[in-house]
Formats: C-alpha cells, structure tokens, sequence
C-alpha cells in the first residue's frame, strides 16, 4: 500500500490548502479546477518529473488525480461550492478555513456535518454481506478511494502471477513448450492453433521448442524457445545455441522464453547479432499471461461509474 508520499507526490490531503488557497485569490470568478491546477501544484513545489507520474491504470497523473479528489471532498465538506458544472468557487466556510491558520485535512472537515454525513454514506456502501453492522471499513486517509482499488488489485494480480509461475513448474516440459505458442497465439500472431502455431517433438527439435506464424499468412516464422527453470539464469551460451538453431532453420526471428531471468551477458548478446530474438522472462511472461488471460479466468468483477456529462448537456 502506498504511503504518506507515492512517488515523491502528495497524499490527496496535502492538495486541499493549496487548492483553497488558489481559489481564494480568483474569488468571487468561478473557475475550472484545470485552469488553476498549475497554480496549486506550485504551491506544493511539485516537480516536472513528480507531475509526469501516473496511478496504475496509467489513465491519470497521481497530481491531477488527487487534486480532483481533494476538490471533491472539499465540495463535500462545503468549503468549495460548485455554481455550475466544472466550476468551482472557495465558499464563506472556506475562506474561515483558512483563516483559522488550521491544517485542512480530513481530521479538520469532520467538524463539518455534510462531510460526516458523506463519510458515513461512504461507509455504509462498503460493508459487505459478510460483515456485521457494527464492523467498518478500514479508513485510509493517505490513498484516494480510486487508488485503494487500483493498489488492491494491483496486490492481488502480484500473487497471481506467483501462482502462474509455480503452476507452470509443476506441469511437464511439454505442457510448457504448448503454453508458450499458446501465449503467441493468444497475443495476436498466426491466427487460430490449428493453422498458425505448433509445438515440436522436443526430442528431435534441434533447440527449437515452437513454431508460429508471425501473420496469418505465413509470410514469416517466429521460432521458439522454452527453458523451465527456477534459480537457474539463462546465460549467454544458451542465447547462442538458441541462434544457431534459427541459422539452421534460416530464421531471422526467435522468442527465447523462461521461467526465471536472463543475465546481462545474455541480454547483451541479442543486441549485438543480426537476428531479431526478443528475451521474456518469469515476470514478463506472468504479466503476458495475465493481460491476455491465459490460464485464468475473472473470478470478480466491479463497476466503477463515473458521471456522464453528455447526458446532462441541454439542446
């Protein structure tokens, strides 16, 4: 879970001040929160680099994404008021936040009753069917609700990918080599299994493990290598041995493929010869695997909604 700073950026609650601060001095004018965003983000000494970095999803800035969050719980707690649709303005109640000299955070907007109420709205939606009513939810005062989820899932995804990778040691070398044009398949080349891609008897494959169709045409083949292994690296001798298979197939184009990793003498090699082999790794290939659903399945699923503003545009 992320802490106080993610990535040398700010929790959303550090965002609320700067905000009001920055509303102040455009008071009475209502303004869009983007055209002022510079503004805040200067107050808090926000760095080209901190500015470029992004939420998981990588949909959103971590700074554009909390400070949109911190307007919405200051809207909430009705220090910013929103005349119309994107605008906002600092209120009465804000302009006394500030002036009290108060840290404004969420400790600070409890004392106000629209806010309880919407942390208890809040609340209420998150207890499951499991739970009893008098258990709560765990606050977190550090991540907005959007990036609990995307951490969660982030959490989640992690030890599922462990688990793909010991499945896959604990199946046979032959399911392996299947797995990996599976893989290929899976990520768009060649077409169906039948006709695009194949595993070869790996006792008589001359150090190939796979073949597939880089298009459905055949124009081209992408030669495959499968290694299983655990703590073993994958060095250069096995890249090399991997490149005089492709001579002997006159392949210009190879996918070496293992469980565990490659050393940076491995890593070196590929890009000095004139062959085209791209390395993936354990991680790289659970994260394949995961992305192309290869070997799982959605267990759950959750609807995030957002408002859609097109609805509401009046002709």
């Amino acid at each position: 879970m992320l802490g106080v700073r993610t990535m040398s950026v700010p929790n959303y609650q550090a965002f609320m001040q700067p905000l009001l601060h920055v509303l102040n001095a455009q008071y009475p004018h209502p303004v869009k929160l983007g055209e002022i965003e510079n503004k805040v983000y200067t107050q808090l000494n926000l760095t080209a680099e901190e500015l470029k970095q992004r939420i998981p999803s990588g949909k959103q800035t971590y700074s554009n994404h909390r400070l949109n969050w911190a307007k919405t719980y200051l809207v909430q707690a009705g220090l910013i008021t929103q005349p119309k649709r994107a605008y906002c303005v600092i209120s009465d109640a804000g302009k006394a936040a500030l002036s009290c000299g108060e840290q404004i955070n969420n400790a600070y907007l409890k004392q106000f009753s629209s806010f309880k109420d919407f942390v208890q709205r809040s609340k209420k939606a998150n207890v499951t069917s499991c739970e009893s009513e008098t258990q709560k939810p765990v606050e977190n005062d550090e991540q907005t609700p959007q990036e609990v989820i995307e951490s969660a899932v982030e959490t989640m995804n992690t030890s599922l990918r462990d688990e793909l990778l010991n499945s896959i040691l604990a199946a046979s070398p032959l399911f392996f080599e299947n797995l990996v044009v599976d893989l290929m398949l899976a990520m768009g080349y060649g077409g169906s299994r039948q006709d695009a891609g194949q595993a070869t008897q790996y006792t008589q494959d001359g150090g190939i493990d796979g073949i597939i169709k880089e298009d459905k045409l055949g124009l081209e083949m992408i030669y495959l290598q499968a290694k299983r292994y655990t703590d073993k690296t994958v060095g250069r001798p096995d890249i090399q041995a991997f490149a005089g298979a492709l001579d002997m197939h006159r392949a210009k184009k190879g996918v070496f493929i293992t469980t565990s990793g490659f050393s940076k003498e491995a890593k070196a090699y590929v890009n000095m010869i004139e062959k085209r082999i791209v390395l993936v790794d354990g991680e790289q290939l659970s994260a394949l695997m995961l992305s192309h659903n290869l070997g799982v399945s959605t267990k759950y699923r959750f609807e995030v909604k957002a408002l859609d503003s097109d609805y509401f545009l009046e002709s």
